[in-house]
């Protein structure tokens, strides 16, 4: 690769496998974080260069001759920002593996700043959210007046410590979408509907999933919503959980369900990512009522995270592209995951308004 790149939070889970496939390429990242014990664990397994830091007012003074961040330390919605101050201060790009909503926002924010830094601001470089957002292009490629959009996912991937906490301090905000531009909160399970992913239809809910903020910026559809099957019973469940959102979002419990999960959870093995893919869908329509919708079989969402954000590293690295705040696809479109290791091709199907024949 042409220029030096950081990983920051090298030692998570995903951080870590990132690190791994970088050295199995013979790339040589710098790797970084807060915890100088466990860089060197790392620096002694791959003989990489590391950096001791936290995210301060004084990160930048670390990033000197670093021309890329991918950062990996989460929660990406306490982190993500002075990471993003860091690298406008030392004109490096900076990426991440985010799929928090209020990330978005905040990177999409920085889009004047980042173009007068000269640098890429691009949050979501991992399964959240490169599969879902070259969906979205490719639905508004072959359907380019949509007006509603619809982005989901089924996987049996199993959920690392990082992400297992940012689910739980989701659990006092309820779901979201997107209604004729505006980011909307509505109850947690007030979206059901049946949805083939790609392994038969199911029942499926509306979630808050990253893409009710990038598909947006990637399409400018104004109606978007993010889904993932969901038993009936568990909907019901979840309907439920709405009275309980402000006990759940309460200091008190999500200390303690974080640190259970601190104590309990692992991420998934080599075994059971090998042998999980993940099935995306979309489905676009516009006002006259039709509508395409669009599969496509990827790689675990563990792999495809490590695949998606070496790519993307590999590509800004030896290309040009316009600075600003961006997404994947508008960076690199839609084909960009049919790229990836254990990617399929897109498979497109047609609904006409007068009939529910398939073409």
């Amino acid at each position: 690769m042409n220029g030096n790149w950081l990983i920051y939070g090298a030692y998570g889970y995903t951080g870590e496998l990132i690190v791994q496939e970088a050295v199995r390429r013979r790339l040589h990242p710098v790797i970084a974080g807060r915890n100088a014990e466990k860089l060197a664990v790392l620096a002694a397994q791959f003989q990489l260069e590391t950096r001791t830091f936290p995210l301060d007012g004084r990160a930048h003074e670390h990033l000197q001759n670093i021309d890329l961040v991918l950062h990996c330390a989460g929660p990406f919605s306490e982190t993500s920002k002075p990471m993003i101050e860091a690298c406008l201060a030392s004109d490096a790009h900076y990426l991440d593996i985010t799929g928090e909503i209020p990330v978005f926002e905040h990177t999409h924010a920085q889009h004047e700043r980042a173009i007068a830094a000269g640098v890429v601001l691009c949050s979501g470089v991992g399964f959240d959210v490169i599969p879902t957002d070259c969906t979205a292009l490719k639905l508004k490629e072959i359907l380019p007046d949509a007006t509603q959009l619809a982005l989901g996912f089924d996987s049996d991937s199993g959920i690392s410590p990082g992400t297992y906490k940012t689910a739980v301090r989701g659990l006092g905000s309820g779901s979201a979408v997107r209604r004729n531009g505006r980011l909307t909160t509505v109850p947690l399970g007030s979206q059901h509907r049946r949805i083939d992913f790609g392994r038969g239809t199911k029942s499926a809910i509306g979630i808050p999933w990253g893409d009710v903020a990038t598909a947006f910026y990637t399409t400018e559809i104004p109606d978007i919503s993010t889904w993932i099957p969901m038993p009936r019973a568990a909907v019901f469940g979840a309907r439920l959980s709405n009275a309980l959102r402000p006990v759940l979002a309460s200091g008190p419990v999500q200390q303690k369900l974080s640190t259970w999960v601190e104590q309990n959870v692992s991420g998934p093995d080599e075994t059971l990512r090998k042998n999980s893919p993940a099935f995306i869908w979309g489905e676009a329509s516009n006002a006259a009522g039709l509508r395409k919708s669009v599969r496509i079989q990827v790689a675990n969402v563990y792999d495809l995270t490590v695949y998606g954000a070496l790519e993307t590293v590999r590509r800004l690295l030896n290309g040009s592209f316009p600075a600003g705040s961006s997404t994947p696809a508008r960076l690199f479109g839609s084909q960009l995951i049919e790229a990836l290791p254990g990617s399929g091709k897109f498979e497109i199907e047609t609904f006409y308004p007068s009939s529910t024949n398939k073409s």
